[in-house]
């Protein structure tokens, strides 16, 4: 019986996400980051975490209000919302629902971290996912039993209990579109931290956070550091180390912004657009662009080099080749033909390596397609 609510749970869980993100469609066509959504963790009746007499929800809406006003200055074309932007108490849906409503591009999350013991310390950004390790399943438990203080949260949420481990297993098959470019984004806050702050780097994780569940965008939670880390808590506290912290995130948020925008440039093309491949049977393939910017690394064929390769995406415009541009690959190189920039992946003696590249690819590219490259033209192989 408890096996069958699980399913039943997860079922529920899956079938409103999927409502969600039809609603959301249109938002999620948008190539540029025209709207971000600011949530300042807690508020109201819950103050978050309290340590030596500070509060969680007074910290989160010091900064979240320093960093949209930052970004405000920077890009006054970007809209600013906050899920609060006073101490009023808001139910996890309807901070996502602000999001949602606003047809948000990105949602930030901000909060501080808090436990027994006080040697714990450092940053770390979470984007949705399945837990995997009793640690992430704490912080998601923790930052979850808020909606224990709302009225009707067996309603709003299907009977989801964030004390109970079980309830978790609906996070385990939720594959969200947005994935990459939240963890794209999660990784850029870190980097940022350790940078500027003198705070342990706790990476990046993965938990189910029902906040960012709710939300249909590329969405972050970030805990900035530990009240009850001494050390945490005094920069925490005073303006030089909250002006750190504002600054990291801002640098990441124009980091992730630049290359959001810069995707916005890519146009689809096809191959016969491009040049006209030699010999009648040879296929015209059209591909779309990924969705996520990868980096990488260019190489230079050699005109008399004959080898195989996993054709991924072309552009009209190039795209610096880096991992972060190509959802995390790191063996991409660019070719120039005609007026189309080519990315393709990996480089193989014979046709049989090719193919195994790309059924690997094929999760991340659907349309990846194998080339034989030859005086430094990739043709499509037929198989």
């Amino acid at each position: 019986m408890k096996y069958f609510f699980s399913v039943l749970l997860m079922f529920l869980f899956l079938h409103t996400s999927a409502n969600r993100k039809a609603t959301h469609s249109e938002s999620a066509q948008k190539s540029s980051l025209r709207t971000v959504v600011i949530d300042a963790g807690h508020g109201g009746k819950d103050p978050g975490a309290v340590s030596a007499g500070i509060r969680e929800k007074d910290i989160t809406l010091d900064v979240a209000t320093k960093l949209g006003n930052m970004i405000k200055a920077q890009y006054p074309d970007v809209k600013v919302v906050y899920t609060r932007s006073r101490d009023v108490f808001l139910a996890l849906h309807e901070r996502a629902e602000i999001a949602n409503k606003n047809k948000a591009d990105l949602f930030m999350s901000i909060h501080v971290n808090c436990v027994s013991s006080p040697s714990a310390s450092g940053t770390e950004t979470f984007s949705l996912g399945l837990h995997r390790s009793q640690e992430n399943l704490e912080v998601a438990k923790k930052e979850n039993s808020v909606i224990l203080l709302e009225d009707d949260y067996n309603a709003n949420y299907e009977g989801f209990n964030p004390n109970e481990a079980e309830s978790y297993i609906m996070f385990e098959n939720l594959q969200s579109e947005y994935q990459n470019q939240s963890i794209h984004l999660a990784a850029s806050i870190q980097e940022q931290f350790q940078s500027n702050l003198s705070m342990k780097n706790r990476g990046v994780k993965q938990a189910g956070f029902l906040v960012l569940r709710e939300a249909g965008m590329p969405s972050i939670l970030t805990e900035i550091g530990f009240l009850s880390n001494p050390a945490d808590r005094k920069l925490l506290t005073t303006a030089a180390g909250k002006e750190k912290v504002v600054k990291s995130l801002f640098n990441a948020f124009s980091s992730y912004k630049q290359v959001i925008d810069q995707r916005s440039n890519f146009q689809v093309v096809s191959e016969e657009s491009s040049y006209q491949i030699s010999g009648a049977e040879e296929e015209i393939v059209e591909e779309e662009i990924f969705q996520e910017t990868v980096v990488i690394v260019e190489r230079k064929s050699e005109k008399s080099e004959k080898w195989y390769g996993v054709q991924v995406a072309a552009t009209q415009k190039e795209v610096k080749v880096t991992p972060s541009n190509f959802s995390g690959e790191k063996n991409i190189s660019c070719l120039k033909v005609g007026n189309i920039y080519k990315y393709i992946s990996g480089r193989f003696e014979n046709y049989k390596d090719a193919g195994k590249e790309k059924e690997r690819l094929k999760k991340k590219f659907p349309d990846a397609f194998v080339v034989l490259v030859e005086n430094g033209i990739p043709s499509v192989v037929k198989n």
